[in-house]
């Protein structure tokens, strides 16, 4: 079977081996590139005319992550503007302690994800205030508030001294329990992840976290107040809570293994931050590891500290994504949804005029047809 002849751009049949070609075999090899389609140049990789819009698209993403990020990181500010000063005092207290005692010796002051905590930490008035709103209501709905009234005549009966130390039991044991649900419940873990999405951890990612995350104080404080705990006590063994878990998150070598199964420790709280499956669901307690004992959640191995961090779930690095992420894609739940209207019935006795309006329109149809 012969080939098809090769034609010019014109469609006409091409003059094979025209020209005042010195190449005896020229005609042979155009003839050959055109019925194979071989270009007769060598062919470069081409410029994509989409990098640039994706190049020009990512920059304006991340200037506008920035701008938004410091537009709240500014309105924070100005709402309390003691919070950088605090931040500062901070640093200069935890960070030198972290230098002379490290855990991880290569990990630098200016680690990876460091800009994200710092938005975060200067964030706090600001995000607090949308925290402890949804602290109050998360409290309202999760009934803590029952048995706190049930322990209310006990805490009458004891004395003064007593009433920080029992506060502080319940306030550790309700902990406990909605820290393990925000791990366990999938919309309560969207949220409760982006704390523990640090790669590394030091004094400054303990403050890292959701604004919607404030869920986790809520049922605690409302157990104390309805047990009828004094404000300043209640409010008190709150802000230890959050001093404490700074210590918590330090990037210290303080093992002090005699005190594992009493008290918190940077050790026990480590391995609840480890990329690891068998970890990062343990040692929820944020005083008393008795509770992790007593329900199974204990983990702390004595041969090996934890190396790797975060989680393995494609997350944002920056603080506008991870404030934004969670909420993707987040459904209300179906008591608060709006009701659909239902469709009306028609009753038995009304005439249906659909098939009347089925029949018009096929004559229509069928004499248009004529």
């Amino acid at each position: 079977m012969y080939a098809e002849h090769p034609r010019n751009r014109h469609g006409r049949r091409a003059r094979v081996g025209s020209g005042l070609s010195l190449d005896p075999l020229a005609s042979l090899r155009a003839h050959h590139r055109t019925m194979t389609n071989v270009p007769s140049k060598p062919s470069y990789p081409q410029h994509s005319p989409d990098a640039e819009p994706r190049r020009k698209s990512t920059r304006r993403q991340r200037l506008a992550h920035v701008a938004l990020a410091g537009l709240i990181v500014a309105i924070s500010v100005r709402t309390n503007a003691a919070a950088p000063f605090l931040v500062v005092a901070l640093f200069i207290l935890v960070v030198p302690f972290e230098k002379l005692f490290p855990r991880h010796r290569g990990q630098r002051v200016r680690r990876e994800g460091l800009g994200t905590d710092l938005a975060f930490a200067l964030a706090t008035p600001l995000s607090s205030g949308v925290g402890l709103i949804v602290a109050a209501v998360a409290g309202v709905v999760s009934l803590a508030w029952l048995p706190g009234f049930a322990l209310r005549p006990l805490v009458a009966m004891l004395p003064a001294p007593a009433l920080p130390i029992l506060g502080a039991v319940l306030f550790d044991l309700a902990g406990y329990w909605v820290h393990r649900f925000a791990h366990e419940k999938a919309v309560l873990w969207r949220f409760h992840s982006v704390h523990h999405t640090g790669k590394q951890l030091d004094w400054l990612s303990g403050i890292r976290g959701h604004p919607l995350d404030g869920f986790l104080v809520g049922p605690p404080i409302l157990l104390l107040i309805a047990a009828g705990f004094p404000a300043e006590i209640t409010g008190g063994i709150a802000i230890l809570q959050m001093i404490v878990g700074l210590f918590l998150h330090a990037n210290v070598r303080w093992r002090l293994r005699p005190l594992h199964r009493i008290i918190a420790t940077p050790d026990f709280h480590h391995w609840h931050h480890a990329n690891e499956p068998a970890s990062i669901h343990t040692n929820y307690a944020a005083f008393l590891p008795i509770w992790d004992q007593l329900f199974g959640t204990y983990r702390v191995p004595k041969d090996r500290e934890p190396l790797r961090y975060g989680i393995d779930e494609p997350h944002p690095s920056t603080f506008v994504g991870l404030l934004v992420t969670p909420l993707n894609g987040l459904r209300l739940p179906k008591q608060l949804r709006r009701p659909r209207r239902p469709r009306r019935r028609r009753h038995p006795g009304t005439p249906d005029h659909s098939e009347g309006r089925r029949r018009r329109n096929q004559s229509r149809r069928d004499g248009r047809a004529l």
